[in-house]
């Protein structure tokens, strides 16, 4: 499945990414805690450079646990502040200005013998469409600040919040890359809603994700869907089992395929199939990651 996407507000949205990095101390960077490495734009690495990071586990709660705690010790081991939250309930979010500051330290240790006590610290949060930048402002701030939304390109412009006394946020609009190297990264992305569903062929995108599902975690489409589901099963059957045994049939008996689909990649995106996590830490050599402290 060849997924590219790469509207014009990308390249200025990198443009202004590019022009604001100077008004910022840190770069918060938002990813998905389900595909930690689909979800981190490898031009961030490129466009912030030596700027402090520090990197949000976001969707926590739709997340496999375990695979998370493998996760934050990965990015540790680089050099690198991970925090894991869930910004719809809040969870998490508190460790946020805390963990900005501890990122900062030196440079907050600099300002105080300079005499610039009480300088706020100004972050910029960055990350791919619908990782959830705005609702973790929002959260953050506590209140209606960023524009949010479930659909990738809802933030415009340049959008400020305060946080507290001690933390300035600096929301931007998602950002993907021009081309995605390997077909993983595409269909991941497109699975949890970073890439627009008008794009993409639907019931393709099902059946690779039931495919998936039914290979890492295996049972959670049984138990679901009250199927029996075989490993070497291809994504297509898993999908006409599903349908069936929900009654989505068209004319001649057919199962509904195309409804079905729409079903899966809509209770998976609501976190109603389970916690999953699809990339592990250990395959981040093979895909090329690196990460910058």
């Amino acid at each position: 499945m060849n997924i590219q996407w790469y509207p014009g507000h990308m390249t200025k949205t990198r443009r202004q990414i590019q022009a604001d990095l100077k008004l910022v101390d840190l770069v918060v960077e938002v990813i998905d805690a389900r595909i930690p490495l689909s979800s981190r734009n490898p031009d961030i690495d490129a466009l912030v450079g030596e700027k402090p990071r520090l990197i949000i586990l976001n969707r926590a709660d739709q997340a496999d646990p375990e695979i998370s705690r493998a996760w934050s010790a990965y990015f540790k081991e680089r050099g690198c502040t991970a925090v894991t939250v869930d910004s719809k309930t809040g969870k998490g979010v508190h460790q946020l200005a805390a963990a900005a500051r501890q990122t900062l330290r030196s440079q907050i240790d600099a300002w105080r013998e300079k005499g610039q006590v009480g300088r706020p610290v100004r972050a910029m949060v960055v990350g791919v469409p619908n990782v959830g930048k705005s609702t973790l402002i929002n959260k953050v701030a506590g209140r209606k600040s960023a524009k949010a939304g479930d659909r990738p390109g809802v933030t415009r412009g340049k959008q400020w919040v305060n946080v507290d006394h001690g933390l300035d946020l600096l929301d931007t609009p998602g950002i993907l890359w021009p081309k995605f190297e390997d077909e993983a990264t595409g269909l991941h992305l497109a699975f949890t809603g970073a890439v627009k569903d008008e794009v993409m062929d639907g019931e393709g995108l099902a059946c690779a994700l039931a495919e998936l599902l039914n290979r890492r975690y295996p049972g959670a489409l049984e138990e679901r869907y009250h199927i029996t589901a075989q490993p070497e099963d291809p994504g297509y059957v898993l999908l006409e089992k599903c349908a069936r045994k929900r009654g989505f049939l068209i004319a001649g008996g057919k199962a509904d395929t195309e409804r079905m689909a729409s079903i899966l990649l809509d209770e998976y995106r609501g976190g109603k199939l389970g916690r999953f996590t699809l990339e592990l830490p250990s395959e981040s050599a093979q895909r090329g990651e690196s990460v910058h402290g």
